[in-house]
């Protein structure tokens, strides 16, 4: 009977299964390896009614199939779970559920977005729902051009300050993401949550807002998503403030396994100009200095948007800076967005590829490292590809490597590794035996 007992409590206490974490500023995946994230933000199509997309399970499969990408950055909004104050939709979740399984049997993993676009539907973008904030404020608002000044209309600072500061609001904002992870904890593609996209300071001081305001409602939303899934990492956002290039005041967090997701773009190339190539450098400099604020947090480094109208002037350039940037730090991205547009959807409206925008899109990359990585590479007039990283003793590095890079074959130096060629990978089956260790494909 003692040994019983005893076996029923150690059988108790048994550590959970391990799960998606952030150790030593890399992203890990359960089985301890560091995994950057290439992928696509679908979609969108979905930040308005009815939220879904057309896309089916094939189409998720293209991601990965075709592109040689691994993770979404799936966008769902606040007026969708709960379109009416209390009422959350569970067919909406449901939906969901169904397109996280497409996602689970294509081999991509998932980060669910809660986004916003100047507050919410009530003033034509997406986010919020009417009935968070006063009706009076939706009717005098004054529409700005270009869109993104809409963020300054005093009736738009307006709602957005009551959110940050009425607490019902803010409990009911909590609840949703509970609810959002008590339905959908059981699906294994969903890796992580970003709580709000780009967060948006209102009428208060940019430089108090991340501590004052954004700060605490990650705390709460955290808190309350982990109650229900615990394995979610949170991919948490900086202040809106830092697109345009203010360095984030967030300190870091009281909880771990967190992911910093800032997004970058070109002001210029977000202003319909087109790409200035001498803007190059200041991509660079830029995401130089978002891994150094991931750092300070003690995070993994994650672009939860990057992207460009492909029939803008310098396109390959941009995405190509883009590419160079997260590589040098190496560095999660996902491109903005997996949609069927003339603008920066990745398809034209019939469907088709964009070749100049996917040729700078797929390229490869490393997935899963048994060590740290330390920085990848790609050269484009040679097709050359190179990948830096201080490899564990054991395990296995996998690199994605899209066959349509190299469409016949290609060779690899490793400096005495072993490795196999599965189709659109490259497995590093024991390390080089230097420490960094170098590994170049090339045709």
């Amino acid at each position: 009977m003692r040994a019983l007992v005893l076996a029923t409590l150690v059988a108790g206490c048994s550590a959970p299964p391990p799960s998606w974490h952030v150790s030593g500023g890399q992203l890990r995946s359960p089985d301890g390896r560091a995994a950057i994230l290439r992928g696509v933000n679908l979609s969108g199509t979905q930040k308005q009614s009815p939220y879904l997309d057309d896309k089916q399970a094939d189409d998720y499969l293209r991601i990965r199939r075709d592109w040689g990408l691994n993770a979404v950055r799936f966008v769902m909004t606040w007026a969708a779970v709960e379109p009416q104050r209390g009422q959350y939709d569970d067919a909406y979740l449901s939906e969901v559920a169904v397109r996280l399984g497409w996602a689970q049997a294509a081999g991509l993993q998932v980060v669910l977005d809660m986004h916003e676009d100047i507050y919410g539907e009530g003033f034509g973008y997406d986010g919020a729902a009417r009935w968070t904030c006063d009706a009076s404020r939706y009717q005098a608002f004054q529409p700005r051009d270009p869109w993104f000044l809409n963020a300054l209309e005093p009736n738009v600072m307006a709602c957005v300050d009551s959110f940050w500061t009425d607490a019902d609001l803010q409990q009911r904002f909590t609840d949703a993401w509970r609810h959002v992870a008590e339905r959908l904890h059981g699906a294994p593609a969903v890796i992580g949550f970003d709580v709000l996209n780009e967060p948006a300071w209102g009428s208060y001081s940019i430089f108090d807002f991340e501590t004052d305001r954004l700060t605490p409602t990650y705390e709460r939303v955290v808190a309350a998503v982990r109650g229900a899934a615990p394995g979610w990492v949170a991919f948490l956002e900086p202040s809106a403030s830092r697109n345009e290039g203010i360095a984030t005041g967030l300190q870091p967090f009281r909880f771990a396994d967190v992911v910093y997701a800032p997004h970058s773009y070109d002001q210029n190339a977000e202003g319909g100009g087109g790409f200035d190539p001498t803007h190059r450098q200041a991509i660079l400099d830029n995401l130089a200095k978002l891994a150094a604020e991931a750092r300070t947090l003690k995070a993994a480094l994650w672009i939860g948007e990057y992207g460009g109208d492909a029939s803008a002037p310098g396109i390959a350039d941009y995405m190509g800076a883009q590419y160079d940037g997260a590589g040098a730090q190496a560095a999660s991205t996902m491109y903005w967005a997996y949609d069927k547009s003339d603008g920066y959807g990745l398809l034209a409206p019939d469907g088709s590829e964009k070749p100049a925008l996917l040729d700078a899109i797929v390229r490869p990359y490393p997935e899963y490292i048994a060590g740290d990585p330390i920085s990848y590479a790609w050269d484009v007039a040679s097709s050359t590809f190179t990948f830096t990283y201080s490899p564990a003793r054991t395990g296995v590095t996998e690199l994605s490597v899209p066959a349509r890079r190299y469409p016949n074959g290609y060779q690899v130096e490793c400096g005495g590794c072993t490795f196999d060629q599965p189709a659109g990978a490259l497995r590093i089956l024991t390390p080089p035996t230097a420490s960094p260790a170098v590994i170049t494909v090339h045709p």
